[in-house]
């Protein structure tokens, strides 16, 4: 069986099953290394430990008798230090920070933190460039649920001699404003690797970090990774559960990989979505497993002010072979997207039981920047997602988002303020259970859509008796849908080709205002 290897690390190496089936196999296969079986799976994506740094290993995939292998070197390790050398406890109670810091601040290059069995009871730590953190099985960063323990990040902070340069310290919802400091924090770091079974637990539901969300007190909420103008950070296998916001936030970061992790948040928990990847370039996320209370993938280039003045789209973005459930959308792009938001590809994934699957939402404002194009999503399946793919571009957000402006659905002039959508594709899609509405497109009428394109879809919606009516886009003066089939107004081209719809109320697309439409291939039963 053809494997490709995704990372390699200190103690560990990952690897990706090459097939097409999203996510997992029907028939496991073993993993072995130097000629000894280590571990069973069906996962596309797994994760081997115990490995010891600097050292050559073969490994060898083996399913019905076929076997393909390969042979790689481990990373070297210059040190390796215990945070219970530093006089960390680790019993859940007592404070650690200080000494969790201590221990990375004074890691040196090439060196490993590691974290042992144990629970250790943390405010925000600070990230330093050329280390790895290591986390055995049952080794815990718990936050602390004090607030007043969590240093604030300056919004934006300026330089004296020049009072034009500004550096953004930190963000919240596409703007620059002062938040808290992260349970892990990263800002201009470089060449970190984060890595082991652990868990890192925001603690949000013992502290008041999900109490009254809207009411700034002292700062916004933290996240529990921030990572501010970092590049080259890899996380691999950690779990993350409980976050006080979004759970994991690059943030005008590149070359960020994100491999094999467990995200993990209850459904009714305020704005924690999985990954908000913000202004970034080069980013993956392989093989991982998203459960939160919003989007489980949100991509996103901030608002207005960041957008222009510190321009910086996100591009170049691989999610694949990914477990995204019960969020309210599987992935998202948008809304705070002023820098626009290009070359994004969603492959071999399965979504189950999340509102949306593909979900874009824009407004007016976002400005000329706001370039959301080559979109691509393929071989994916849906399980039980109420509407599969859904674009908004009047998505009412902010303390603006009800005017008339936002929610005009007449044309307007085009100014350096209105957002656009390029191409989006979408192939090889396989929903069933659907609710409302395979697909609906909204685009603005001075600014359609210039492509969507649909291929090799199979689509099968709940049992009548089962759908319940639901608004597809979270926009003024819309309709709520149930059992439909597709709505799409204002896009420049629609290709549809093989598709086949089973189920639905209708028998044709609604199709408004659009200037080519090629059908190959449309079928209802």
């Amino acid at each position: 069986m053809k494997f490709s290897i995704v990372g390699i690390f200190k103690r560990s190496i990952t690897i990706e099953i090459e097939n097409e089936k999203p996510y997992n196999l029907d028939v496991p296969y073993t993993v072995l290394v130097n000629g000894e079986a280590v571990k069973t799976s069906k996962l596309n994506v797994t994760t081997v430990n115990g490995l010891l740094p600097g050292t050559e290993y073969e490994i060898a995939v083996e399913q019905d008798g076929v076997t393909e292998k390969t042979v790689f070197t481990t990373l070297e390790e210059t040190f390796l230090l215990d945070v219970r050398a530093y006089g960390a406890v680790g019993d859940g109670k007592t404070n650690d920070t200080a000494k969790l810091q201590a221990a990375i601040t004074t890691c040196p290059a090439g060196g490993t933190v590691h974290f042992t069995k144990g629970i250790y009871y943390s405010g925000p730590l600070f990230l330093k460039s050329d280390i790895t953190l290591w986390f055995d099985k049952n080794a815990v960063i718990l936050g602390d649920t004090d607030r007043s323990h969590y240093p604030v990040l300056p919004g934006m902070v300026k330089a004296e001699d020049d009072f034009d340069k500004e550096f953004s310290m930190a963000s919240w919802e596409g703007n620059p404003l002062d938040s808290f400091a992260s349970l892990i924090t990263g800002i201009g770091v470089k060449n970190v690797d984060i890595i082991g079974e652990g868990l890192i637990d925001g603690n949000a539901p013992n502290s008041d970090w999900w109490v009254d969300v809207r009411t700034k007190r002292t700062a916004w909420r933290p996240r529990t990774i921030f990572l501010n103008n970092c590049s080259n950070i890899r996380i691999q296998q950690l779990s993350i559960q409980n976050s006080p916001s979004w759970t994991v936030h690059p943030y005008y970061s590149d070359d960020i990989k994100f491999i094999d992790m467990d995200v993990y948040n209850p459904d009714n928990s305020p704005n924690t979505d999985g990954f908000d990847a913000e202004s970034c370039k080069n980013l993956e996320i392989i093989g991982t497993r998203i459960s939160v209370g919003d989007d489980c993938i949100a991509l996103k280039s901030g608002k207005i002010y960041m957008g222009t003045t510190h321009y910086k789209r996100s591009e170049n973005i691989v999610i694949r072979n990914c477990r995204l459930a019960r969020g309210h959308g599987a992935v998202t792009v948008g809304s705070e997207v002023a820098g626009g938001v290009a070359d994004v590809h969603i492959e071999k994934c399965l979504f189950s039981g999340t509102d949306r699957g593909l979900r874009v939402k824009t407004r007016r404002g976002r400005g000329v920047r706001s370039i959301i194009d080559n979109i691509f999503i393929d071989n994916v399946d849906m399980e039980e997602v109420k509407m599969p793919f859904t674009v908004n571009m009047f998505y009412f957000c902010d303390p603006d988002g009800h005017t008339s402006y936002v929610q005009d659905q007449e044309l307007k002039p085009v100014d350096d303020k209105t957002p656009s959508i390029g191409s989006l594709y979408i192939r090889n899609i396989r929903c069933t259970g659907i609710n409302a509405v395979l697909g609906c497109v909204y685009a603005l009428p001075e600014m359609p859509a210039k492509l969507i394109h649909l291929e090799n879809i199979k689509a099968s919606f709940l049992p009548e008796i089962e759908r319940n009516a639901e608004c597809p886009i979270m926009m003024d003066n819309f309709y709520d849908m149930k059992g439909k089939s597709l709505y799409l107004r204002n896009v420049e081209k629609l290709e549809i080709k093989n598709v086949d719809i089973c189920g639905s109320e209708d028998e044709k697309p609604d199709l408004i205002n659009i200037n080519d439409v090629e059908i190959e291939g449309l079928n209802y039963a």
